[in-house]
């Protein structure tokens, strides 16, 4: 991930998570109430599909002739990836002179990298025109640093399930009742597909709250038929386009965008020209120029990469690959150490991938390649650790002939992917 001037300021920043209100609120105060001046706001909270069900949105809200500001994170290449006000992503010019106004602040009150970055985000959007702003939460839901506005037009919980444990915890319902933070008292919520521990969890909290609960499966349906997507409630059907984005777990997240689309009185047409528009990178997406794929290219082999991270995650990408034609499949992945690498290899082991296991280096939590191969071997994979991409996908490549590739494991190394390819 490359630095710029805004990156360095946000990089000096304490970079601990330290999930907590009260210094965002003081933020907010001292640059004068800035969450009350942003535009109606679509607060998603989960622990998978957040961005994609963002990215459905936002190009179903475009295509209707409305403007976005978008807040999302991590950035895989640049940081500037973060933000879009009104439909283009910030340039450094002004992601700087917002930087430096949180850094002032910051003498007073200390911040963490994410609060601050979050600061700079709001100030962007209370200071440039947009219909809406679709605010993605960065960890858990009721004390990360974006729930520090009250005011919300809509809420949108995507699947729950285990990640971030040393925060979160490993009880579901608790992290299912930590994400219902972000709902408000007589405000819509969109749930999507849930286990049935978060689902309750959240039929409680919603009930507490005085929230207003859509649940995937009960109040709505969003599904695959014949290269289609359907999508119903009780009064309205649509048949559209086949997302754009791979995997059949894409259906469910489109049908979040539609069902927010139906509050917000958007029209089919527009609806169906988003669902077949939307752009989001690192999921499940085919790479076909670069230099991995010109490596893959010369062997006839598929090169695939995902920044899936957790078990939840690899059941998708597992299932899209299960999906495809049969070919090998060779698995290259780097992955933070704190990750559940065994849950994650346990899910892959029916596909019987050949492993490579490489370090990520834009980040000093990774496993190291020795570890992670050592836990694919537990699970009977052949594995082989390496120092690198290149020389992975290049092994890969000549592993078989016509071999599918996947790089996955990790949104930081689909960063390095993408901004080295």
């Amino acid at each position: 991930m490359s630095n710029s001037n805004s990156a360095e300021i946000f990089y000096a920043f304490d970079r601990v998570i330290d999930l907590s209100l009260a210094r965002m609120q003081s933020a907010l105060k001292l640059l004068g109430d800035v969450e009350k001046k942003l535009p109606p706001i679509i607060h998603v909270a989960g622990t998978n599909g957040k961005g994609s069900t963002i990215a459905f949105l936002r190009a179903i809200l475009e295509a209707a002739g409305k403007t976005c500001h978008i807040y999302t994170s991590p950035h895989l290449v640049t940081i500037h990836e973060r933000y879009v006000i009104a439909g283009k992503q910030i340039s450094e010019a002004e992601l700087f002179e917002y930087a430096k106004r949180v850094k002032e602040i910051s003498k007073q009150i200390p911040l963490t990298i994410f609060e601050a970055e979050t600061l700079a985000g709001f100030l962007a959007f209370s200071e440039n025109h947009a219909d809406y702003l679709l605010l993605e939460t960065g960890l858990g839901g009721r004390l990360d640093a974006t729930n520090a506005v009250n005011k919300k037009l809509l809420t949108i919980l995507t699947p729950i399930d285990y990640d971030h444990k040393e925060f979160l915890g490993d009880d579901l319902g608790g992290i299912a009742r930590e994400k219902c933070g972000i709902l408000r008292a007589n405000t819509p919520v969109i749930v999507a597909r849930q286990n049935e521990i978060a689902f309750d969890a959240i039929e409680n909290e919603a009930e507490k709250i005085g929230a207003k609960p859509y649940f995937f499966g009960r109040d709505w349906d969003c599904y695959q038929s014949y290269g289609k997507t359907c999508f119903q409630t009780n009064d309205v059907f649509m048949e559209l386009p086949k997302p754009s984005l791979h995997g059949a777990h894409q259906y469910e997240n489109a049908g979040n965008a539609i069902m927010a689309a139906q509050f917000l009185g958007i029209d089919e047409g527009a609806i169906a020209k988003g669902i077949k528009s939307a752009v989001w990178a690192a999921r499940m997406q085919p790479l076909t120029t670069g230099i991995y794929a010109e490596i893959a290219n010369k062997a006839g082999a598929e090169l695939w990469l995902d920044g899936g991270h957790n078990p939840h995650g690899a059941i998708s990408a597992r299932n899209f690959i299960a999906s495809l034609p049969p070919k090998p499949l060779v698995l290259i992945t780097g992955q933070l150490a704190n990750k559940d690498s065994d849950g994650f290899f346990k899910i892959f082991a029916e596909l019987n991938p050949f492993v490579i296991t490489i370090p990520i280096k834009s980040t000093p939590n990774a496993a190291t390649p020795e570890n992670l191969a050592a836990i694919a071997k537990h699970h009977n994979l052949e594995a082989t650790p390496m120092n690198d991409a290149k020389s992975a996908v290049e092994l890969a490549a000549g592993k078989h002939n016509g071999a599918r590739i996947l790089i996955c494991g990790s949104l930081y190394l689909a960063g390095e992917i993408l901004g080295e390819g």
